[in-house]
């Protein structure tokens, strides 16, 4: 029996009754990490079905042509070695001299914090801004707001994206520029919302340090001769981001210097060698237990056969609330196609849209529309407290996601609604009912750690990427999101325009132009 005609078949089941199955210790686990995937429109007969899918597709010699620097990116020709800025001791000289480029960055970052390394005027930063976007912002800022609490005493950190000057203006806001680091990202040095901003930057630094200026940058690319035009010649700091680490997988890299900088502890160090610990268990792992692989089939079951166009991400944790933003791009922009390499379309449905956000915040949200809209969404669960200093603070955070999941999956009869509140006129006791049969995915660790963290992100990565070999796609390009960057040109003073007449006639409403 193929898939489709196992979808078929387990769509007509109630789910209560796939669950009765003793399917309450499907269960994997990696990396100081437990993943319970029991809630899932899945039998044994389909699951072996995607086993065998796996196998067709050759995941385990995929995994190797990763980690070996084969050509896993047809579109540009190249290897994906991400992976090897976290490596202890990369076996090939294309991944050790990625591995250099994080090495650099931070001793650069001890040289600053320590004040080694200083402002123009010989006294030690005391601000730090980063300026990137897209993959050059969203780990960044993950890390940093994740580990909030590990920042260095006296060194503020700053965040900057957005073309909408006010972004900048709060970012500088109250800042000396006497003090004040720049950290510019962009893999091209071409990256129009990061140039743009750090033009403002180095105007607002030109008042106040004059030629000494560059002094306050450090910019990371895979341009440096791009870099180094912009700073006119000045002495600047430049980092390497190498041209095999595509952004949205730069979270280990170069990229995330500004975090390396202002957070104590080695918290990038032990984020690198969560990632390497995940690294090491996809590799090793068997597929039945491989747990890249197998939530990459879940995705690729739930996507392309049970017809879910969505999945909620619920990070029941304070240091995950960026973690839906960051995996937005991870997925979607990876996954988020519909032709493969060979220029053929795939004829399956591929990524879902992914949203979430943390809980139990939520719970006073968008989860009413999750327990009682008509429309099925698969959740996962992520359960990770930030601090176990008070018991009843992790045990209320535990007990409310663990009753999401429940009830989201087991749902609530009339029945039971009459049985529970007799009192209840019909019209209410109907309004009551919740119809279950919601997936999900429930992940777990004790506590957050730099490490775990790492861990997640990596096994985030890697099921990213074998999700898309499974749909066939090549997951580190992006040509939806060239497309519109050239459209934006063209429709600047200058520019050859639009034929649309709705975008011309807003474009002259707004700009007067």
């Amino acid at each position: 029996m193929d898939l489709s005609s196992h979808a078929d078949r387990l769509r007509q089941q109630p789910f209560r009754e796939i669950m009765q199955a003793d399917r309450s210790t499907n269960e994997l686990s990696a990396c100081d990490w437990s993943i319970n995937i029991s809630r899932h429109y899945l039998d044994e007969a389909a699951e072996s079905a995607l086993i065998k899918k796996a196998v067709d597709a050759n995941l385990r010699g995929t995994i190797e042509q990763l980690f070996s620097g084969a050509e896993v990116n047809s579109s540009e020709g190249r290897a994906a070695l991400h992976w090897a800025l976290r490596a202890h001791d990369p076996s090939f000289e294309a991944a050790r001299h990625v591995r250099q480029s994080a090495i650099d960055a931070e001793t650069l970052a001890d040289d600053i914090a320590s004040g080694k390394k200083t402002a123009a005027n010989g006294q030690p930063f005391k601000a730090v801004v980063h300026i990137g976007i897209g993959g050059s912002d969203f780990g960044p800022r993950l890390i940093a707001d994740a580990f909030h609490d590990s920042r260095r005493a006296g060194l503020d950190l700053r965040f900057c994206a957005n073309l909408d000057p006010l972004d900048l203006d709060l970012a500088l806001a109250g800042l000396d520029p006497a003090t004040t680091l720049i950290v510019g990202v962009s893999k091209s040095f071409g990256t129009e919302e990061t140039l743009y901003n750090l033009g403002r930057a180095r105007r607002w630094l030109r008042e106040s340090v004059s030629s000494y200026w560059a002094n306050h940058f450090v910019l990371v690319t895979a341009n440096p001769a791009r870099a180094t035009a912009w700073l006119n010649g000045a002495d600047g700091l430049i980092l390497d981001l190498p041209e095999a680490v595509g952004g949205r997988f730069s979270i280990w890299s170069a990229g995330s210097v500004a975090c390396s900088i202002a957070l104590g502890g080695k918290v990038m160090d032990e984020f690198r060698a969560g990632a390497a610990d995940m690294d090491a268990h996809v590799q090793s792992a068997p597929i039945d237990t491989n747990v890249a692989v197998q939530l990459a089939l879940l995705d690729y079951w739930n996507a392309s056969f049970m017809g879910f166009g969505a999945r909620a991400l619920l990070a029941y944790s304070r240091r995950l609330r960026m973690l839906p933003a960051y995996l937005q791009q991870l997925e979607m922009e990876s996954n988020g196609k519909s032709v493969g390499p060979d220029g053929e379309g795939v004829g399956l449905s591929t990524t879902p849209l992914l949203w979430g956000g943390e809980g139990t915040i939520g719970q006073h949200s968008y989860h009413q529309w999750l327990h009682q809209s008509p429309s099925i969404v698969p959740a996962e669960f992520i359960l990770a407290p930030g601090s176990l200093e008070d018991e009843d603070g992790v045990t209320g955070l535990t007990a409310h996601a663990l009753a999401q999941a429940e009830v989201l999956a087991n749902g609530r009869t009339l029945e039971d609604v009459q049985q529970e509140e007799p009192e209840l006129p019909l019209e209410i006791a109907a309004q009551k009912v919740h119809a279950g049969g919601r997936p999900s995915t429930f992940m777990h660790t004790s506590k957050l750690t730099p490490r775990r963290l790492g861990a997640l992100i990596a096994l985030f990565e890697h099921r990213t990427y074998l999700a898309g070999v499974l749909w066939g796609l090549n997951s580190f390009d992006q040509w939806g999101v060239e497309r519109g960057k050239t459209m934006a040109g063209r429709l600047k003073p200058g520019g050859q325009g639009s034929s649309d007449p709705v975008t011309n006639h807003l474009r002259s409403q707004i700009l007067g132009n």
